[in-house]
């Protein structure tokens, strides 16, 4: 089963179904905030349904990417949508607490996540699709910080109460945040950041200007 009809993702398009996560704004903005450059090398963290990479390859169609997903579900049908739009990303399914098992270290020019934004005790927000349950924010940092050569950028959308914990998480496993833009609804507190760290980065912090929407 399926949800409504597929969505246009550029030249591609996005089967959706229920217990997928869907596509959402903060999806799109990663996937335009994100560098992506000719012929990179890209691991799409927990990539769900395939969102990202879609929005990625729409972008930079040179891009070669392998996608890591635990949920067998959220895998088959981010398999289906690779295989309809006629696209080559290696699907590897998998555990990202295990990354050092799944996949060579240093091996991608940039990571991109769309992760759980809550701890798993968070009450009935973090049960709604959101939680931590199978990857902590230290442990999807980890990976990241693990499978991006020296030099290379993890790019992730989180919420701004939690980003001290997210440089935090960053720095420890290496990663230096080096781009950071907020997203905002009209006057409305942001509800959630952008941010992109370098591997071994030098410190040094651009603030973009916030992007409302």
């Amino acid at each position: 089963m399926y949800l409504n009809r597929p969505e246009a993702i550029g030249p591609y398009t996005l089967k959706q179904a229920p217990g997928v996560f869907p596509l959402g704004g903060d999806s799109l903005a990663l996937g335009r905030f994100a560098q992506a450059r000719r012929g990179e090398r890209a691991c799409d963290l927990g990539c769900g349904g395939g969102v990202l990479s879609l929005l990625l390859l729409a972008r930079e169609s040179t891009l070669h990417i392998t996608a890591v997903e635990l949920d067998e579900p959220s895998a088959r049908l981010a398999e289906e949508n690779f295989r309809a739009n006629g696209l080559d990303v290696r699907l590897v399914r998998g555990d990202l607490r295990q990354a050092r098992r799944l996949l060579p270290g240093g091996s991608f020019d940039f990571a991109v996540s769309n992760p759980p934004y809550f701890p798993a005790d968070a009450g009935p927000v973090g049960r709604a699709g959101r939680a931590e349950v199978s990857c902590t924010l230290s442990q999807l940092c980890e990976a990241a910080g693990w499978l991006v050569k020296n030099g290379g950028r993890f790019a992730l959308v989180y919420r701004p109460e939690r980003l001290c914990e997210l440089f935090a998480a960053l720095r420890a496993h290496d990663l230096e945040p080096k781009r950071m833009q907020l997203l905002q609804a009209g006057d409305r507190p942001p509800s959630a950041v952008l941010l992109e760290a370098y591997k071994q980065g030098r410190p040094g912090l651009q603030v973009l200007p916030t992007l409302l929407r």
